[in-house]
């Protein structure tokens, strides 16, 4: 076995040891985070440094969905995230000694088929990565990055790819939107207690591709929206999972809410409103409600697939259902991820995704 297999496996070994974290919280992220770097409320988000990586933050994440129609109005679900995980804090070491984990998600949903893949790699030897200008994020041959190489480009012109065992995907993505910071110009507050992450969107791409499933190619258009969050604790102690929602309105804005549950507290929430030019407005925790109306078991768990979603302040009552139900990412931190469309007050589609069940 040669050196280069062995510390791969060792990293690999490594990760895996913090899926049995997964239950007290994601990546172990509940627990102690001295010696890495922390989220302040003052800190201002610079683009397009903060479009790369953050490498003295414990945890990060490159965040795709796209809900996509065929020419017949045929539903479909795409999702594309790399994450980056650091073993350990300190600054940031070269080659085979560098101390971050990198692992890619993707997934292709329809009614009938939900397909997902997973890949890892070793930091600091070029497998998977995220440069910021012009951005690029890869792991292996997966891709998420911008179409115009000027280094002034920003996000405005993507190219997202990735492929599993049986599918297969390559999306366009464009937008005029300017991005959008949640929370407090980005300081997204996670608990009463001090737990935060920084975190922004782009919520208005329009898309257009291609996705091969089964060695059938379809050619598909829609809305996706990209996350970006990073952290070193985003969890209290308490808290054991999210609930999230992306939702696309037909009238053109978006709304972003999530809940972190928690076995001693009630659940934290929040969320923001954001009007169809892209002008944000948060949503505090008390004017979000979040109702469980049916659910779905699988993988030896019961995880409520159907919603009441509540914003009082908006008059948005709706009823969420999901595409295909059976959406669970059955990866080393396994997760309910896919496409719903919703209505009652409102109308459109979206994202749901539901960890720590």
């Amino acid at each position: 076995m040669s050196a280069r297999r062995l510390l791969f496996i060792t990293a690999v070994l490594a990760l895996c040891t913090h899926t049995m974290a997964f239950a007290d919280g994601f990546a172990g992220l509940g627990g102690d985070a001295r010696g890495f770097a922390e989220v302040a409320p003052e800190k201002r988000l610079v683009f397009p440094e903060d479009f790369g990586a953050h490498p003295s933050f414990r945890i990060e994440w490159w965040y795709l969905t796209a809900n996509l129609k065929d020419a017949s109005g045929v539903s479909y679900g795409v999702q594309w995230t790399l994450f980056r995980q650091a073993r350990e804090p300190g600054p940031e070491r070269k080659g085979w000694t560098n101390q971050n984990v990198w692992m890619g998600h993707a997934a292709v949903t329809s009614a009938n088929e939900h397909l997902f893949s997973e890949t890892l790699a070793r930091g600091g030897v070029g497998q998977a990565g995220v440069s910021a200008e012009p951005f690029r994020a890869w792991i292996d041959d997966w891709r998420f990055a911008a179409l115009d190489d000027s280094p002034s480009a920003g996000l405005s012109r993507l190219r997202v790819s990735a492929n599993g065992s049986n599918f297969r995907y390559t999306l366009d993505l464009t937008t005029d939107k300017p991005l959008v910071l949640h929370g407090k110009d980005g300081f997204s507050r996670k608990s009463d207690r001090g737990q935060a992450s920084y975190y922004y969107s782009q919520p208005f791409f329009t898309a257009e591709g291609v996705l091969v499933i089964g060695g059938r190619e379809v050619k598909v258009s829609g809305q996706a929206w990209m996350d970006r969050e990073w952290s070193s604790q985003p969890l209290a102690p308490d808290q054991k999972g999210w609930d999230w929602f992306s939702l696309h309105l037909s009238s053109g804005e978006k709304v972003m809410l999530f809940r972190l549950r928690s076995e001693t507290a009630r659940g934290f929430c929040a969320g923001t409103w954001i009007a169809a030019d892209g002008a944000p407005q948060p949503l505090e925790g008390n004017d979000i409600a979040l109702t469980t109306l049916s659910e779905t078991n699988l993988a030896g768990r019961t995880l409520p697939t159907t919603w009441k979603v509540q914003v009082k302040s908006r008059g948005l009552e709706i009823e969420t259902a999901p595409l295909n139900a059976n959406s669970w990412m059955a990866t080393r931190f396994p997760y309910w991820e896919g496409p719903v469309s919703f209505s009652g007050s409102h109308q459109g589609e979206g994202y749901l995704e539901m960890t720590g069940y």
